[in-house]
């Protein structure tokens, strides 16, 4: 059973920059591709990032490309996602989940969301 902790996210001015964490206790991220999702209120789950195992391969939605960077720490048991520029839009629950599968999988032009594990998610308000 794998555990997933997100944290860093918060309040933020629009221009400005988060950046989340995503770890887990007692066991190791090392073999799973991790991905990024939020949800704004009354808004469907939207797939932002992802890093697949080894960091081979990354993916990052259109909505958020060129603002958003996610790298992986696999010494420190970390994947991070770097939001920069953040626009309201932006304002969401923020989950990180993890898939066995060990890549980055994509339905069309979107990120698979069946994934094995999921974090209780850590919010971002991004608002002046």
């Amino acid at each position: 059973q794998l555990q997933l902790v997100e944290s860093g996210g918060g309040l933020v001015q629009p221009g400005g920059s988060l950046r989340l964490s995503c770890t887990t206790s007692g066991s190791t991220l090392e073999s799973y591709a991790i991905s990024w999702f939020r949800q704004a209120p009354g808004k469907e789950r939207e797939g932002v990032s992802c890093i697949s195992r080894g960091a081979k391969s990354t993916y990052v939605a259109e909505s958020v490309k060129g603002r958003f960077t996610v790298s992986r720490d696999d010494t420190k048991n970390t994947v991070s996602l770097q939001m920069n520029s953040l626009e309201p839009e932006d304002t969401a629950d923020y989950y990180c989940a993890a898939s066995g599968v060990g890549h980055c999988v994509l339905l069309g032009l979107s990120l698979n969301s069946d994934m094995d594990y999921w974090g209780k998610g850590t919010p971002v308000t991004v608002t002046s």
